[in-house]
């Protein structure tokens, strides 16, 4: 309780302050009717860092259109680098804002916090975390202000679009990483920083609700199924808990109805491929959240909702350091141990389906009147009348097909494009020292069907084939990746060739799938090595 009155003091905004020193976020300024430009959030930021010891700023990129990403590093005391986290006993936590910068509270929210933690350089806060900030991640997207973007969101007057610079989703671009803002995430703050807790802010786009406030976690079964209990069964209902009682704010776990007609086929978290930030977290083996405020309630609810969700985030964290840093320890042991015990108890899975959580979820909403549009088409009106439901929730990822890790995976090319995306992700990479020939499972395609309508500048590939066991040859120098690292989750969803996002989906190998002329295709030029041999 001691820590609770500490953290709610502390973090009220003192007005005595804020007047004296003036620095208010665009938001605050404007009386929620703003929102920030990019030149806003760095003038707020350069502010900051002017007036305390205890926050950093560093660049992590720059976006297509040129403009830098500042991120924001609060400790105290301030660590150096990176690399003195080997000897640092604070967690890691990262707080992500508008990679669709429509989707705009987050960006105010992050900035007013950082001003209210540097106020107490001796709170809990600084004594147990190191915090890292990004406000404005979509930053060329932001820019393009128009009161014609998301007309259906209830404030801001003007905001921004949803793409970057190059028309591209920047949370659809985790593991093809073609983005400059996500190339900059991770590699400038994944692969050197690796936080232990993510939260990625949003704005729904979805069902008629009470709750200003919804979030989830990772979901897709190739993260450490530990880790993923751990969010569902401890530390989402402990956040969701102190939100409701110490901060008064009401929420609920995001999703939309299945059905809005029958809303007791139940509540869906629906988005479970890793493109999305939150699941690519997830399978490096982190605990990751997805804030998604809820659209139609007032601009000021939302920065204020998803601000105590940032509170309420920091209170877990700093109440349960040491057990996260167990499980994340322990997760990463997990990965580097597979090529001694490989099992289907440890297993990898090519499809999975979406399954209820073992407690229902409670949705304040209204009941919805059924009407025809002009086409014919069944659509749900709302009313003003409340009907509270408690439905399965499904968020639960099992797979419904998986294989066992394999020894290690070779690469029969050499392209520059998949060993930068591999490099750039952290994925370990050794080569052969000499010729040698092996045993591996070859992937023979059957089927492959481009997508009908693009999607992120993509006609995505679907694929059938059958593996069989062949002798290669393979020249010295050859790539190949073991299974025993951290990231081995990650490098199979990469490189496996029937999974739903890996680089065959996103076209990275369609050059070497099939001739100038003829009617059939080569082998995928990703081998599994099944057995353990010395290479």
């Amino acid at each position: 309780m001691k820590l609770f009155i500490t953290l709610a003091s502390l973090l009220l905004i003192n007005s005595t302050v804020l007047a004296q020193t003036n620095l208010l976020t665009t938001a605050e300024s404007s009386n929620y009717t703003l929102t920030s430009t990019h030149q806003n959030v760095l003038d707020f930021v350069s502010q900051l860092d002017k007036k305390s010891h205890y926050l950093r700023i560093e660049y992590i990129g720059k976006t297509t259109e040129g403009k830098p990403i500042p991120m924001l590093i609060l400790a105290n005391p301030m660590i150096n680098s990176p690399k003195d986290l080997l000897n640092d006993e604070r967690l890691v936590v990262y707080f992500q804002a508008n990679i669709h910068s429509g989707e705009v509270e987050g960006k105010e929210t992050t900035q007013a916090l950082a001003r209210e933690l540097i106020k107490n350089p001796k709170s809990d806060i600084f004594k147990n975390l190191i915090l890292l900030i990004v406000p404005d991640l979509n930053a060329d997207g932001n820019d393009k202000m128009s009161d014609q973007n998301r007309t259906n969101q209830n404030g801001p007057k003007s905001v921004g679009v949803r793409h970057n610079g190059q028309f591209l989703d920047i949370n659809r671009d985790a593991m093809k990483l073609e983005t400059p803002e996500m190339r900059a995430v991770v590699s400038k703050i994944y692969k050197v920083w690796d936080p232990a807790i993510v939260v990625d802010m949003h704005t729904t786009d979805g069902s008629y609700h009470v709750e200003p406030l919804t979030f989830t976690w990772q979901m897709n079964p190739n993260g450490d199924r530990n880790l993923i209990n751990y969010m569902r069964d401890k530390m989402m209902p402990w956040v969701s808990e102190t939100l409701l009682e110490k901060y008064k704010t009401l929420n609920c776990y995001f999703g939309e109805f299945i059905d809005r007609g029958n809303r007791s086929k139940g509540w869906s978290s629906y988005a479970s491929e890793p493109r999305y930030m939150t699941n690519y977290v997830g399978i490096r083996n982190r605990l990751s959240i997805l804030n998604e405020n809820y659209v139609y309630a007032d601009y000021k609810a939302r920065v204020n909702g998803s601000y105590n969700l940032l509170l309420s985030v920091l209170d877990f964290a700093i109440e349960n350091k040491n057990e996260i840093k167990n499980l994340v320890a322990e997760a990463d042991k997990k990965s580097l141990l597979i090529n001694e015990n490989p099992s289907l108890v440890d297993s990898f899975a090519i499809q999975y389906e979406g399954r209820p959580t073992p407690y229902p979820e409670t949705i304040m909403t209204y009941e919805v009147e059924v009407i025809k549009n002009k086409n014919g088409r069944t659509q749900y009106k709302k009313t003003d009348r409340r009907a509270d439901v408690t439905v399965p929730y499904i968020a639960d990822y099992y797979a419904t097909k998986q294989i066992a890790y394999p020894y290690a995976y070779i690469l029969a090319v050499e392209d520059q494009k998949v060993m930068d995306v591999l490099h750039l992700h952290g994925i370990e990479l050794k080569r052969l020292s000499s010729d040698m020939e092996l045993e591996v499972e070859q992937y023979n395609i059957t089927k492959l069907t481009p997508a009908e309508r693009l999607n992120q500048g993509h006609y995505l590939n679907s694929i059938e084939g059958n593996f069989t066991v062949e002798k290669k040859e393979f020249k010295a120098g050859t790539y190949y990746i073991l299974s025993n690292q951290k990231l081995r989750s990650l490098a199979s969803y990469l490189l496996e060739p029937e999974i739903d996002d890996n680089l065959l989906t996103w076209n990275f190998f369609d050059r070497y799938l099939v001739p100038q002329w003829g009617n059939y295709y080569f082998p995928y030029p990703v081998y599994r090595i099944r057995k353990q041999v010395n290479l």
